[in-house]
C-alpha cells in the first residue's frame, strides 16, 4: 500500500492537508443567516432596481387584449421560446419584458468589462439561425445584446412585445380556458398559454450590512452601472472616477470583470473579500474569419453538444471547445484510463475525481502567486475549496490589477464587511472612507420561485404557485405542473442543467412547442400534466439525484449551496440527476414515443 508520504510526494501536494484547509476556509464564512444575510430590494432599497438605460416617465394605456401566448422575461429564454413557438407556426406571442428591450440578464449586465464566460460560439443561442458568428471566443456585452435584438427582429417578437412592463399576477379562467396576465401598467391580457421564462438571475441582491441607510457617499449595484458617476463605457476609460476613492464589495464572475476597469480608472479602489475566486486563464482572442467561413451546416449544436457531454462528466474523442471548463476531464484523463472507468467502484471514481480536482486548483493558486507581486495578497486571492463549488471565473487581467499601487484587496477572512459608516465602511475594524461603494453582490439564486419572479400564480380552484411548491418543486420534466394547464417553465429545476444555460433553455423551448403544436393539431384548448405523471417525475428526480449533501455542506458558502445551508429541498427541487446528455435523450424519446404521456388533452 502506497504510503501518504509518498502520495504526496508523487501529486506534488498532500491531500489530506488540502482537505483540512478547505474545511477550516470553509468554516470561516459559515453563518447561521444564510440567505437572509441578503437585503431584499424593496421599500428604500428600490432605487437600486431602476432602470438606467431608459428614459424616465415611459406610459401607456392598459392593454386588455388576448394573444396566442405570453412569454414572461425578454433573455435568452424568453427569446428562445418566442423564436421556436413561431417557427412551430404560433401567431401571436408576447414577451412581457421589465427592461427597455430584449437582453434579459445581458440588458442589464452592461459594467466595464462585461462578458460571457463560456464560450460565445457555444452560449449565444440561434447563431446559425441568424447565420452569425461572433467576433471573439468569449464576446462582450454589447455584441451579446445586440445578438438578442436581432433575435428579436428575426422571428418579429418585437410586434406584440411589451417593455418596461412587470407582471403582478396570472389567474385560469377555467370556463374560458385562457390564461388572465396582470401587470404594473394595468394590463389584463389574456392567452391561451403562458410560459414563465424569468431567467436564474434576475432579481439584484444586496448584502445586509448594519447602517447601509447612513452612508453618504455614492452607491450602485453593478446590474444598473451609473456611467453618469463613472464616466467610460463598458469598454472602460472610467474618467469620472480621477480622484476617487472606490470600493467594491463582492469578488465573484461580474467583480472580476469589472475591477480591471475600475483600478485603472480610480485613484484609489478598495476590493472587499470574503472568499476568493478561482481565476482561471481566459485567453481571449478574436474569431478566425478562415474558421469561421469553413463551417459546416449544424456547426453550432455539434460544438454545443461536444462542450455539454465534457463538462458533464462524459467523454468525447474530440475537445472542440479546449478551455478552462473542460479542462478538469483532461486532468482526469492523466490520471486515469477513460476505458477503464467501468473497472471502478463509485467511490474510486469519486476519489479520482478530487485528487483531479485538487491538481487544477492547485494550478488557480499557482496562478495568483505567479501574477500579484505581494506574498500576502497573493495568498489571500488564493481559493481553498472544490472547483465547482462556486463558479469557476476565466479572466487575465484580474490578479495583475493587484499589482498596481492605488488597489487594495481587504481580505475580510470570511467575516465580511462589518458595517457602513456615513463615510464609508469598516471591515476588519478599520474604518475606509470612500467616495463611492459598488455592489458587486450577484443575484438571488436560492429563494422561492414566486419571490424572485415577483408575482405569483393562481391555477385550478383557486390554488397559488407558491403554495403547491411549498413543500418542493412538483412538474413533469421541470416544465409543467399539475393544477396550473396551459403553463410551462423554463428553468434549471427537475430539467437538465448544463454549464450553458442557453442550451438548457433551447432543448425546453423545442420541447414547449412541439406540445403546443400537437394540441393545436388535436383541436384541443388545454393541456395539462396528470398528478400521477408529475409524482413520478419527482420521485425520479429524487432517486436519480446526484446533490450530493456532503459535498454541498464541505463546500465554502455560496449560492450553490444555499450560502452554507443546504436547502432540505434540493434533492427535490435540483436538477435531473443523470445529467443534461440523458435528459435531453428522455425529452426527445418522450417526443418520438409521439402519445403526449403523462398529459391530458381536453
Amino acid at each position: 500500500m502506497t504510503s501518504p508520504q509518498a502520495i504526496a510526494e508523487q501529486l506534488g501536494f498532500d491531500p489530506d492537508s488540502l482537505r483540512a484547509k478547505y474545511r477550516a476556509e470553509r468554516d470561516k464564512r459559515l453563518r447561521a443567516d444564510g440567505n437572509e444575510q441578503y437585503q431584499e430590494v424593496t421599500g428604500d432599497f428600490s432605487h437600486y432596481v431602476d432602470d438606467p438605460y431608459v428614459e424616465p416617465g415611459y406610459s401607456r394605456a392598459p392593454l386588455a387584449d388576448e394573444v396566442d401566448c405570453i412569454v414572461v422575461g425578454g433573455g435568452f429564454g424568453g427569446l428562445l421560446t418566442g423564436a421556436r413557438l413561431t417557427e412551430a407556426g404560433v401567431k401571436r406571442v408576447r414577451i412581457i419584458e421589465k427592461g427597455g428591450d430584449f437582453g434579459g440578464t445581458w440588458y442589464w449586465n452592461r459594467y466595464p468589462g462585461a462578458a460571457c464566460d463560456v464560450e460565445s460560439y457555444v452560449y449565444l443561442p440561434l447563431c446559425e439561425e441568424l447565420n452569425f458568428v461572433p467576433k471573439e471566443k468569449y464576446t462582450h456585452a454589447p455584441e451579446i445584446l445586440a445578438h438578442s435584438r436581432a433575435i428579436g427582429e428575426k422571428f418579429n417578437l418585437y410586434e406584440h412585445a411589451c417593455f418596461q412592463t412587470e407582471v403582478e399576477g396570472m389567474e385560469w379562467d377555467e370556463d374560458n380556458k385562457l390564461w388572465t396576465v396582470y401587470t404594473n401598467r394595468g394590463d389584463k391580457m389574456r392567452a391561451q398559454y403562458v410560459c414563465m421564462a424569468n431567467g436564474p438571475l434576475n432579481r439584484p441582491k444586496l448584502p445586509g450590512i448594519p447602517g447601509i441607510s447612513e452612508y453618504q457617499g455614492h452607491t450602485f449595484h453593478t446590474s444598473r452601472w451609473d456611467y453618469g458617476y463613472t464616466g467610460g463605457g463598458p469598454e472602460g476609460n472610467l474618467s469620472g472616477l480621477r480622484g476617487k476613492r472606490v470600493g467594491i464589495i463582492g469578488t465573484g464572475a461580474t467583480a472580476i470583470q469589472c475591477v480591471p476597469h475600475l483600478a485603472q480608472g480610480a485613484d484609489e479602489l478598495f476590493v472587499f473579500q470574503r472568499t476568493p475566486s478561482s481565476v482561471d486563464v481566459r485567453a481571449n482572442r478574436p474569431t478566425d474569419p478562415e474558421w469561421a467561413a469553413s463551417l459546416k451546416p449544424g456547426w453550432q449544436q455539434a460544438r454545443m453538444d461536444n462542450f455539454m457531454t465534457l463538462v458533464s462528466g462524459g467523454f468525447a474523442d474530440e475537445d472542440l471547445v479546449n478551455d478552462g471548463w473542460t479542462e478538469i476531464i483532461r486532468n482526469l484523463g492523466s490520471m486515469v484510463n477513460f476505458k477503464g472507468m467501468g473497472r471502478l467502484s463509485p467511490a474510486e471514481i469519486a476519489e479520482k475525481m478530487e485528487l483531479a480536482d485538487f491538481q487544477k486548483m492547485e494550478q488557480i493558486r499557482a496562478r495568483a502567486e505567479a501574477d500579484v507581486a505581494d506574498k500576502d495578497t497573493a495568498e489571500s486571492l488564493k481559493p481553498y475549496y472544490r472547483q465547482f463549488c462556486k463558479r469557476p471565473c476565466f479572466n487575465d487581467e484580474y490578479l495583475p490589477s493587484f499589482n498596481l499601487p492605488g488597489v487594495h484587496l481587504i481580505d475580510t477572512d470570511g467575516v465580511g464587511v462589518e458595517r457602513f459608516t456615513q463615510a464609508g465602511l469598516v471591515a476588519n475594524g478599520q474604518e475606509f472612507e470612500l467616495d463611492c461603494v459598488i455592489f458587486a453582490t450577484g443575484f438571488e439564486v436560492g429563494t422561492d420561485y414566486t419571490r424572485r419572479s415577483g408575482y405569483d400564480l393562481i391555477g385550478r380552484n383557486g390554488q397559488s404557485l407558491k403554495d403547491k411548491w411549498a413543500d418542493g418543486i412538483a412538474t413533469l420534466h421541470g416544465m409543467q405542473t399539475s393544477g396550473f394547464p396551459n403553463c410551462f417553465i423554463i428553468s434549471q429545476a427537475q430539467s437538465g442543467f448544463t454549464v450553458s444555460f442557453p442550451h438548457a433553455m433551447n432543448e425546453q423551448a423545442k420541447h414547449i412547442a412541439y406540445i403546443i403544436q400537437q394540441v393545436a393539431q388535436s383541436n384541443a384548448k388545454v393541456v395539462e400534466v396528470t398528478e400521477e405523471a408529475e409524482q413520478e417525475w419527482v420521485q425520479e428526480i429524487i432517486k436519480m439525484s446526484r446533490l450530493s449533501e456532503s459535498f454541498q455542506a464541505e463546500c465554502t458558502p455560496g449560492y450553490y449551496n444555499n450560502e452554507g445551508k443546504p436547502n432540505p429541498k434540493s434533492v427535490q427541487n435540483g436538477s435531473y440527476g443523470a445529467g443534461p446528455v440523458k435528459f435531453f435523450k428522455v425529452i426527445e424519446g418522450w417526443r418520438e414515443e409521439g402519445t403526449l404521456a403523462g398529459l391530458e388533452l381536453r
